[in-house]
């Protein structure tokens, strides 16, 4: 049988107990819907950006094949593709995304990872892709749950999707809701414990004290306090519901301000990428929010550098006012860069009118050193478009040379604590800049490294133009020319080029001087032909000693 003592202690947890619950559930509940609503907001708006991005970069990669009149050309096609889809890899920021493109078959032209599709999956997706569904979408693919964006690019005929894994997307809201539960699990246990300790104290009518619990409740203000006008107690369980109330209010008020704080530090970072992307690579800027510590740390890296520079630039300088210096350096470097984005590289720094670009840092490609050659035909392509405005704005055309290394070098932030460049340095990135150089010397717009022939030869045209020392090496290295495409007479003279180049280093002088006089009746005017021809024939007269290698050294820069 219950004790009337007991009876009075268990209605007063009936009427108190309900009063700490409400507001403790209310407060978690609040949160937890609002930090699910945000996360789950973020997140969604994260993967229609990267889509939008992916779209938007496609979108340039066709622009760039319109403008050429390249858009039929299959080689060209495949290698737009390409980029996007190492576009698309870039954007890949967890081992979960998972980024796809599919023609309307529902046959995967495009992905970041390997994916088995099933059957009825790739049905599936040929019904989205049929039926031109964009935005919010759940989908299965390789036997797994995926939420995702899906965007249609109609220039390539696909169906691209940026997916999460749904469980991974969904893991900071379940770990938020579990977090909630038990916090107002032990809010509840710790209310609990202080109504049994301090309710035996609590021996009179409590009908004022209840009043007032209950206009707090109604009013939702946990700044409400109840009067205490006793103290027995009933006034001492004012006392602690007063404090208790307070201590919610103080949460509350941090929840507030830790949510403002939040919102108020996106704003900044959003303004600072939008900032010093002008001036510093986007993931530079990535790599700096995720860990700012690395960011002072160097590190080895092989990378490809692509040096540029304008020839008789002061000469043409001194023709002009300063602003149209400046004009036409700003419309110079504009499609520059563009070319340089577009093949997945970063324009380092501007010296002048010289561009200096990486290919493979921050981010590493498999095909650094090729996309660098690209980027250097690309540079080509551009100056003729300019030189084509130029010439219509009755302005002086530009010529420039380009040179391309690729081994390793010194990555990292590099200055002081006042003033930093993201930057590559080191041995390969001055071979970079005398190749440029030696574009000059040897009259060819495009110079390229052994390391960078061995790496291309087998995908772009190229031939030897010498052996040398640069200033400031030791050792000899080849230097080669490459060109996109040939003529079906130049492919024969290149040919014959290089037989006799390579018979000039075996010291065959009178074969070497046959080959290259065959090579020049197909190249005519060629400078190379003529200057190994010139030399063929001198030292056929006048043989060298047998401490000639044929190696010519480079005194300048």
């Amino acid at each position: 049988m219950i004790c009337p003592s007991m009876r009075i202690r268990f209605k007063l947890v009936l009427v108190v107990l309900p009063l700490i619950i409400t507001p403790l559930l209310l407060v978690s509940l609040a949160a937890s819907l609002a930090a699910r609503n945000g996360i789950t907001r973020v997140a969604t708006d994260f993967l229609q950006f990267k889509a939008e991005q992916l779209a938007n970069y496609a979108q340039t990669q066709w622009k760039l094949l319109a403008d050429n009149g390249l858009q039929d050309n299959p080689e060209f096609l495949a290698v737009s593709k390409a980029a996007v889809e190492s576009f698309a890899r870039s954007l890949v920021r967890s081992q979960s995304e998972l980024i796809l493109a599919v023609e309307g078959s529902g046959q995967v032209v495009l992905r970041t990872e390997e994916v088995a599709l099933e059957p009825a999956e790739q049905e599936e997706l040929a019904g989205l892709a049929g039926a031109g569904r964009t935005g919010w979408l759940q989908v299965r693919l390789g036997g797994e749950e995926r939420v995702g964006q899906a965007q249609r690019f109609e220039p390539f005929g696909w169906y691209l999707l940026v997916t999460e894994h749904r469980r991974a997307f969904y893991q900071p809201v379940n770990q938020i809701s579990y977090q909630s539960a038990l916090i107002l699990v032990c809010s509840l246990a710790a209310a609990l414990a202080l109504l049994i300790v301090f309710i035996r104290f609590i021996t009179n009518p409590m009908g004022q004290v209840v009043e007032a619990m209950k206009q707090i409740i109604t009013a939702g203000d946990l700044g409400r306090r109840v009067e205490l006008e006793y103290g027995d107690e009933v006034g001492e369980l004012g006392h602690t519901f007063n404090l208790m109330t307070g201590e919610l209010e103080k949460a509350y008020n941090q929840i507030k301000s830790y949510a403002f704080r939040a919102v108020v530090a996106q704003k900044k970072e959003q303004k600072i990428r939008s900032i010093f992307q002008k001036y510093v690579p986007a993931d530079v800027i990535d790599q700096f929010f995720s860990n700012p510590e690395s960011m002072l740390v160097g590190e080895k890296r092989l990378v490809a550098v692509l040096f540029t520079d304008i020839r008789n630039f002061t000469t043409i300088s001194e023709m002009l006012a300063p602003d149209e210096v400046v004009e036409s350096l700003n419309a110079y470097f504009g499609p520059m860069v563009d070319v340089v984005l577009a093949h997945g590289g970063i324009v380092d720094k501007f010296v002048g009118d010289a561009i200096m670009a990486v290919f493979g840092a921050p981010v590493k490609h498999d095909n650094d050193a090729l996309q660098a050659v690209n980027a250097g035909f690309g540079m080509l392509e551009a100056l003729a478009a300019f030189n084509a405005r130029q010439a219509q704005r009755q302005k002086q055309p530009f010529s420039m040379g380009i040179g391309v290394n690729f081994g390793e070098v010194i990555v990292g932030n590099i200055g002081s604590d006042k003033k930093m460049d993201y930057t590559v340095i080191g041995d390969n990135v001055n071979l970079g800049s005398r190749l440029e150089s030696l574009t000059k010397a040897y009259r060819v717009p495009f110079l390229v490294s052994e390391s960078v022939f061995r790496l291309v030869g087998s995908k772009v045209h190229c031939r030897l133009v010498e052996r040398v020392v640069v200033k400031g090496r030791k050792e000899s290295t080849a230097i080669y020319t490459p060109s996109r495409r040939l003529s079906a007479q130049e492919a024969k003279g290149w040919k014959l080029y290089s037989a006799g180049v390579e018979r000039y280093y075996q010291r065959a002088f009178g074969e070497a001087a046959r080959l290259l006089a065959e090579a020049q009746s197909e190249l005519p005017g060629d400078s190379l032909t003529l200057t190994f021809l010139a030399r063929a024939r001198l030292l056929e007269k006048e043989p060298p000693g047998p401490e000639w290698t044929g190696v010519t050294i480079i005194p300048e820069k």
